[in-house]
């Protein structure tokens, strides 16, 4: 997102972050070091800017469930603290998780049906946007994949970059039923998505993704790719019992296209692994989850 827009002279970028996962931030970009809960910095700040990427959030159903308290502070609250004193343009990035279960092939007007703290938060924080942000755009994104910049720090707790690093190392993919249905996008999608919507004066809620596809498929996908890959079929239910297909024909309609496909993602992931740049993949730091276990995050707000 950062890269996107640092290079558009129109645009003058500031990212504003705690490094919860990092330990340093060497982007040439301007930065403010704060958290989104400290309203006194933020408050300083938010005059200074027309558009805010609301990217901050605690991410993931795991995550979020090691302190549901924390959650709804970090997602929802510092959300609506931000909309009600911030008079620009809120970008917003919700999720597809939201709609829990469904076996329809649902659009944007589906019910929701939030299966975590992590799906509730952001429909929380969602509906607030809607109704009190002066202006808005928010995305619910599908599940992500691939490799964002040279900076970033790689998700491993997401289904397509698990399985091709998995692939890579040799291990079994194993496939819990299969059949549960998800919408997948590249992680640069969502920039260019945003800057898309920004240079078309595009508003409002849209499904974020490239195509709706099952696990099952999915690591076959891998498998095309990475043949040495064996896939062992299990008849049981996985724990994650998300299972949805969404339309994005809205936001397709407005003429955006995503510019990278899966079979890309998962040649950039396995390159990626197999030169070894990625030193040590069972570090947590790459499982939000696990490292906020490792880190006790929060433990001392509860």
């Amino acid at each position: 997102m950062t890269d996107v827009f640092l290079d558009k002279e129109d645009y003058d970028v500031t990212v504003y972050d705690n490094l919860l996962y990092e330990s340093r931030y060497l982007k040439k970009v301007k930065f403010i070091h704060g958290d989104i809960r400290d309203t006194e910095k933020l408050g300083k700040v938010l005059p200074e800017f027309d558009i805010i990427v609301w990217l901050a959030a605690l991410v993931g159903d795991g995550a979020c469930a090691i302190n549901t308290t924390l959650t709804e502070e970090i997602n929802f609250n510092a959300t609506k603290w931000m909309v009600d004193h911030f008079h620009g343009t809120v970008i917003f990035m919700s999720t597809c998780s939201v709609y829990g279960i469904n076996s329809e092939l649902i659009d944007e007007t589906a019910a929701p049906n939030p299966l975590s703290a992590y799906a509730a938060t952001k429909l929380e924080a969602e509906r607030y946007v809607i109704a009190h942000a002066k202006d808005y755009l928010i995305f619910r994104l599908g599940t992500l994949y691939g490799v964002g910049d040279a900076f970033s720090r790689l998700r491993l707790d997401l289904v397509v970059n698990i399985l091709t690093l998995r692939a890579v190392r040799g291990e079994t993919l194993t496939v819990f039923g299969g059949q549960q249905w998800r919408p997948i996008l590249h992680v640069r999608d969502v920039s260019h998505a945003v800057e898309f919507c920004l240079e078309h004066g595009i508003r409002g809620l849209y499904n974020l993704c490239e195509r709706n596809i099952v696990i099952g498929e999915l690591a076959q996908e891998i498998q095309k790719y990475i043949p040495s890959a064996k896939i062992v079929w299990k008849d049981m239910k996985f724990e994650d019992l998300r299972d949805y297909r969404v339309k994005n024909n809205r936001i397709l309609d407005t003429g955006w296209r995503p510019k990278f496909s899966l079979p890309e993602g998962i040649e950039e992931l396995k390159r990626v692994f197999e030169e070894g740049r990625v030193k040590d993949t069972t570090d947590p730091v790459y499982s939000n989850a696990n490292y906020l276990k490792t880190i006790h995050f929060g433990e001392n707000e509860k």
